[in-house]
């Protein structure tokens, strides 16, 4: 791999998946300058090693983008690579390990040393790989700036802990919402199985910790920028601008019109089925949990979450 002239500057999006995050990473993509790459932390197994299909309608391997930047990265994707990355993020990128990521990242903060060990170097190697992987992209794509909308907490923390430059953006949604669109059946469209579900218990357990996450994340010093799903959905060019802003890149947003946005089509390793949407698609909130959610599931959703609800402006829609 040749390096890069300068690092590519990485925007993560972080929270519960559900939430917006795919439709937020596809309008950003048709800002100049800003390359969405979909969830990496599912590339290596459902890219490389499943060869499921890129947001382009190609398989994994044989997408001219995604060939360029195996070959830039790692000069080329391999079995041997995929699995050596995901065997070391169960052992560094878990949610239970935020507070020793926390630890090492207050630490690199303030200058303490910190001692060489077996999971230091482990972690040094895991964010070394997405280090190489988002400056190759940024290469191919010929975009200072990449978007990375893997969610997971512990990832954003591994990414910051070992020094990468992260722009963090926060999506949250109402957590019934959340837990209407994880209960319901939907369908894979890489392959036609079906989408893992979970219970609105669970669902909100899930919900209440990776929020948590991303807010021990800003309070550790790491740029964060909040974004609701209902005030994207609502006010989107406003939404966007501020955002753009914030992440340091020119708001041109001609795609935007009449509450539509038209999409191009983007080379996302994973992520939810709008990654494949090309052409007009409207920007309307999607309140269909308002009637379909069982009384009984809305109150033990909003009895587990309330605290972080109120916080992030759900107040007056506790019933």
């Amino acid at each position: 791999m040749s390096d890069s002239p300068s690092p590519a500057r990485v925007v993560f999006l972080g929270g519960l998946g559900r939430s917006g995050t795919t439709l937020l990473e596809r309008l950003l993509g048709e800002v100049p300058g800003i390359a969405p790459l979909g969830e990496v932390a599912h590339l290596w197994a459902r890219g490389v090693l499943a060869d499921e299909d890129c947001g382009c309608d190609e398989p994994f391997g044989t997408c001219p983008f995604w060939h360029k930047v195996g070959e830039r990265a790692f000069g080329g994707w391999s079995e041997g690579l995929a699995k050596r990355v995901l065997a070391l993020g169960r052992r560094v990128d878990r949610t239970r390990r935020i507070p020793t990521l926390a630890q090492l990242l207050a630490d690199g903060r303030t200058g303490t040393p910190v001692w060489p060990s077996p999971r230091t170097a482990e972690l040094g190697e895991y964010v070394a790989a997405h280090r190489r992987l988002y400056d190759a992209a940024a290469e191919v794509a010929d975009c200072p700036v990449v978007v990375d909308s893997s969610k997971h907490a512990s990832l954003a923390f591994c990414l910051a802990a070992a020094g990468v430059d992260v722009h963090v953006v926060h999506v949250v949604r109402d957590p019934r919402a959340v837990a209407y669109s994880w209960h319901r059946r939907v369908t894979r469209p890489e392959d036609g199985s079906p989408m893992t579900r979970w219970s609105p218990a669970r669902t909100s357990l899930h919900w209440l910790a990776q929020n948590l996450g991303m807010e021990l994340l800003a309070r550790s010093g790491v740029p964060v920028t909040r974004v609701r799903y209902e005030d994207l959905l609502e006010a989107p060019a406003d939404t966007l601008r501020h955002l753009v802003a914030r992440i340091g890149v020119r708001p041109r947003l001609d795609f935007l019109a009449d509450g539509e946005a038209k999409l191009s089509r983007a080379h996302t390793a994973s992520g939810n089925p709008v990654r494949f949407t090309v052409g007009r698609i409207g920007l309307v909130p999607d309140d269909a949990w308002r009637t379909a959610v069982p009384a009984g599931h809305r109150r033990l959703v909003t009895t587990l979450t309330w605290p972080l609800m109120i916080k992030y402006g759900y107040r007056g829609r506790l019933a």
